[in-house]
């Protein structure tokens, strides 16, 4: 009953107007400035007896070929689908689909043969003639298509079929230039829809890969602006639009687009998916949370959302807010693996490294070693000061990434090894692996400053420390941690006096109170012969926690004129 009801649905709209279907099709491609026919379909339609013998042959050919190809005996439609056409050569929504059905059989030569018994008739249309020249085409025939593709547009300019056809030849063979004047042809066009400045646009792009970018780009994004000048109602046209700025990096027209779908058809598959990551690629971190959290609304088990959500609020520097929504999409989806470096990522942010550690032991026990988990795991270890153990996982991650994630090992990895040397007191080691980065990085003015504060702590390369701290520097003037490392060294080479200046600027330049900084400042003055502002620095020094080298500094006071009772933390008098 099914197949029967089908075929009786596809041959109603095959049999409307029927050998009028020329007539019908060649006034519908005539321009609006062109007279039209002003008598009815009905008075046009031939119902002479031969028209109606033919008509019902080429109907019942049609529903028997239908049949054939439902029970997927592909010679047996073909066959019909042929007769069925040359039956009725007149109507063309009957040939159109019984030569496309060819086409997709692979049946070229009866495709052509019926296409070129429909075109001989006076009135045929332009998309008969399109789909002459797709079957040239396909057939190897490039100049006859170029010339069935030609007449389709003569005939119907205001059609993208014929355009697209000739487009696609040239393209395939590799004449982008041939090809980029046919799509001119197609933009001179006046009184175009937006759904015809959408596909010549899409077009455009497709050459852009192969010809002119920049010119193929440029003329794209004229025709999809002028398709949005259209104002189109119809939501498939729409978001065609908004895909391709989004393509081209036109976020802002791209959004508006998308927020006129969503305001008209809320329920589209995709949409709110699509407006959130154009939020997120736009760092409209707040819109792209509501699109996110409406999806989660509609549909509390997405992990997706929640993930995304996550990496919102770790933009955003909310941690305890994205270790809640990693937390949520570990509970829906234990099995997926990233986000558990997420979450341990955001959990050494607030630093909790003793529940990235238990975090990173999940994914350990559920996923294969991988470079990211050891990396992670080695953070959260030197959070804790285990420097020890950082090494170890840091190691155990350059041995996975050398099997088979090589571009992990990069400036950055070796920068965070050799301080992990450092702090484990292993120098050579440090050094070793600072060099590795620099030689991947020589302008990196982190590892810059860190090599050379620590040779400058040390009293080792103090002039090779100084030019790498002074071109750290010269890239961050305003540093104040390379300022100091620059103040110390020059210190350290004996240069007091030029080193005061740096250091007050260092101090002047802290986002925060630094200890260090303060402590350098009083060993300056007092090499300086200003034991006053030396032990006002160290006090101050002393004020700030935490202190690593508090006990050194009380010291310090001790011996420059403090009476030994007062306070470490006591303000200066």
């Amino acid at each position: 009953m099914r197949i029967v009801c089908t075929v009786t649905i596809l041959l109603g709209l095959l049999m409307t107007g029927c050998s009028t279907a020329s007539r019908r099709m060649a006034a519908s491609d005539t321009p609006p400035s062109s007279s039209r026919a002003t008598l009815s379909d009905a008075a046009r339609v031939d119902y002479s007896a031969d028209a109606v013998e033919r008509r019902t042959e080429a109907q019942a050919r049609f529903a028997t070929g239908y049949l054939h190809d439902l029970n997927d005996e592909p010679e047996q439609a073909a066959e019909d689908y042929f007769n069925a056409g040359l039956a009725d050569p007149a109507n063309e929504p009957l040939v159109l689909e019984a030569s496309a059905r060819l086409l997709r059989f692979k049946q070229h030569d009866k495709a052509l043969e019926l296409l070129k018994k429909a075109t001989a008739e006076p009135n045929a249309s332009g998309t008969l003639f399109a789909q002459l020249g797709l079957a040239y085409s396909l057939d190897g025939k490039k100049e006859r298509a170029i010339e069935a593709n030609q007449t389709a547009i003569k005939r119907l300019p205001r059609s993208m079929v014929g355009y697209r056809n000739l487009a696609q030849i040239y393209l395939r063979e590799t004449q982008p230039e041939e090809g980029l004047k046919i799509l001119d042809q197609a933009s001179s066009q006046a009184d175009v829809d937006a759904n015809f400045l959408t596909e010549l646009g899409e077009l455009y792009l497709a050459f852009a890969k192969a010809g002119p970018k920049d010119t193929a780009k440029l003329r794209a994004l004229d025709a999809f602006n002028r398709a949005a000048k259209e104002n189109p109602a119809n939501p498939i046209v729409i978001e065609r639009l908004a895909d391709a700025f989004v393509f081209l990096g036109e976020l802002d027209a791209a959004a508006a687009l998308y927020q006129k779908l969503l305001e008209s058809f809320p329920g589209l598959s995709g949409l709110r998916e699509k407006l959130a990551e154009l939020y997120v690629r736009k760092k409209d971190y707040p819109k792209a949370a509501e699109q996110y959290q409406a999806l989660i609304r509609l549909n509390p088990t997405t992990p997706q959302a929640y993930f995304m959500l996550g990496s919102i609020a770790f933009e955003e520097k909310k941690m305890q807010e994205a270790t809640d929504h990693f937390g949520k999409v570990m509970q829906l989806n234990p099995n997926f693996e990233p986000v558990y470096y997420e979450l341990a990522g955001a959990q050494i942010s607030l630093n909790q490294p003793t529940n990235a550690l238990a975090t990173l032991g999940k994914a350990r026990s559920r996923f294969k070693p991988n470079f990211v988990c050891e990396f992670y795991t080695a953070l959260a270890y030197s959070r804790l000061k285990q420097y020890t153990n950082a090494i170890e996982h840091l190691v155990a991650a350059e041995v996975v990434a050398r099997v088979n994630d090589t571009n992990r090992l990069n400036h950055l990895f070796y920068f965070q090894l050799g301080a992990a040397y450092e702090r484990n007191k292993q120098y050579d080691e440090a050094v070793a692996n600072f060099r590795k980065c620099l030689q991947m990085a020589p302008d990196f003015s982190e590892a810059l400053n860190y090599l050379g504060y620590m040779w400058a702590e040390r009293g080792e390369n103090l002039t090779e420390a100084r030019d790498m701290i002074e071109k750290a520097v010269k890239s961050e003037p305003k540093n104040a941690a390379f300022l100091d490392s620059l103040g110390w060294v020059l210190f350290k080479l004996g240069n007091p006096q030029e080193a005061l200046p740096l250091l007050l600027k260092a101090v002047e330049y802290a986002e925060e109170p630094d200890p260090t900084l303060h402590d350098h400042l009083g060993d300056v003055y007092q090499a300086l012969g200003e034991l006053g502002k030396a032990r006002e620095a160290w006090r101050k020094s002393l004020t700030i926690e935490p202190n690593e080298n508090k006990d050194n500094i009380q010291k310090k006071l001790e011996t420059s004129g403090l009476p030994p009772n007062t306070s470490a933390g006591s303000s200066p008098r």
